[in-house]
């Protein structure tokens, strides 16, 4: 049993609000209960913070912000931006939850900013599929590890403890009806393991993409597929919940990212797509519209003749893509491919010359050209706990746990049902937005218990 009742002997150590988990949510989560004036402890499996958010590019999608503004964009409000987020769910993503999303976007961004000191650029270029505005913020280096950075020295410096290798084993009720968390095990190296007993817990601990029977139970499509995402993604605060008698939503929605270069195993960005770039099969074939998205497009390539295509694209994009350490690591280990024409380019991805030259004249790329060998696979998953509008985790029955909280990949996001849903940047948005509701509002409740 994951969860079980207090039996009544006294927590190892308590604490006012405990999170379970050190990505984007579980920190931003941490700076807003701090901010309340709260004693925050977040529990970290890995030896640092970092989880789906550290091997992401960063970028998280807001709306009216003061990076915005100052680039001159000031007419992003939450309706346009729920707007997009919800044509490419289908109309079937949650609309309260995507309104609450949206309107708390841009106030978390400008807080973190500003109050915080966190580092922060809108992103410029081309637009990413399916997002009628530049709205999407992320460290200058457009690196995931260095918004980490950035979120656990703030949170540090505002007086929360992290604790890492320290992994939360199953929850524990205060013993009653079961609609109170009372505390949680945490297992440390060795084998050693604690009780901490919490007036407040906030589940951020990430989606399930890593543990295989979950994804085939939800996820049958691609439970033999390739997995790419983080190998801690375990589905433990799903698995909680679920004992707990919560409420699942869309457990079959995941982000998948069509451009994963083989055998490197590096995400490519989908700006290279974005920008004019096209995906061609061995055959030299283009298959499929880019501007469907990375996660829409991933099954397609995994589909193509061998499980692979080409991300082809021109030198001007190629030029821009090395301000980026990925990109350029890629490129110095051999993956981008080059050629004067598409008869070079050809011969160096060893496809046929007259179909690539066919595909290529359809395109606005100009010589000399560049391609990445790329894969499809699953990044993580959408679907989780069902939270109200304080972040609370609703039972069965829409009823709210009295002190139990969920953000990030923990709960349902706004992808909608199945992967052709996300919207680039969605992830980090339910990290972001909900992890802030989550911080206050769990310390907030603390005052009226």
């Amino acid at each position: 049993m994951s969860v079980r009742a207090h039996d009544g002997t006294p927590f190892d150590l308590n604490v006012s609000v405990a999170i379970v988990g050190g990505g984007a949510c579980g920190l931003v989560a941490a700076l807003a209960a701090r901010d309340v004036g709260r004693d925050v402890m977040l529990f970290e499996r890995d030896p640092a913070p970092g989880g789906s958010t550290a091997m992401s590019s960063g970028m998280i999608p807001a709306c009216g912000t003061r990076l915005q503004r100052d680039a001159g964009i000031d007419d992003d409000t939450p309706e346009r931006m729920a707007a997009d987020i919800q044509a490419r769910a289908r109309g079937e993503a949650d609309q309260d939850l995507l309104d609450l999303m949206c309107r708390a976007s841009g106030p978390a961004i400008d807080w973190l900013t500003e109050r915080h000191g966190v580092d922060l650029e809108l992103v410029t270029g081309p637009l990413h599929p399916g997002h009628g505005r530049h709205r999407t913020h992320a460290p200058p280096s457009h690196d995931g590890k260095d918004l980490v950075a950035g979120l656990a020295a703030a949170a540090r410096q505002a007086g929360v403890d992290i604790v890492c290798d320290a992994r939360v084993t199953g929850l524990i009720t205060d013993g009653g009806d079961g609609r109170r968390i009372a505390g949680f095990a945490v297992e440390r190296p060795g084998g050693e393991t604690e009780s901490v007993g919490c007036a407040a817990l906030i589940l951020a601990s990430s989606g399930f993409g890593g543990n295989p029977d979950m994804v085939r139970r939800h996820i049958p499509a691609v439970a033999d597929g390739a997995y790419f995402g983080h190998g801690g993604n375990k589905g433990d605060a799903i698995l909680w919940g679920a004992e707990l008698g919560a409420e699942l939503r869309h457990m079959g929605a995941w982000q998948g990212h069509g451009a994963i270069a083989v055998p490197h195993g590096a995400l490519v960005s989908w700006a290279l797509m974005s920008g004019g770039g096209i995906l061609v099969n061995r055959d030299g074939r283009r298959f499929a519209d880019e501007a469907r998205g990375s996660s829409d497009l991933a099954p397609a390539v995994v589909a193509q003749p061998g499980g692979f295509a080409w991300a082809v694209y021109d030198a001007g994009l190629h030029e821009s893509a090395m301000r980026f350490p990925d990109y350029r690591q890629l490129n110095e280990l051999g993956a981008v491919r080059k050629g004067d024409d598409p008869a070079g380019l050809a011969r160096a991805c060893d496809i046929p010359a007259e179909d690539l030259s066919s595909a290529l004249a359809e395109t606005g790329l100009h010589e000399p050209y560049c391609a990445i060998r790329v894969t499809g696979g699953l990044l993580h998953t959408q679907g989780g706990l069902a939270v109200d509008d304080r972040t609370r985790v609703l039972d069965r029955a829409g009823r709210p746990f009295v002190n139990l909280f969920a953000g990030g990949g923990a709960a349902c996001g706004v992808s909608g049902p199945a992967h052709w849903g996300y919207l680039s940047g969605n992830g980090l948005l339910s990290a972001v937005t909900l992890g802030r509701i989550a911080g206050r509002e769990a310390a907030r409740a603390l005052s009226a218990q």
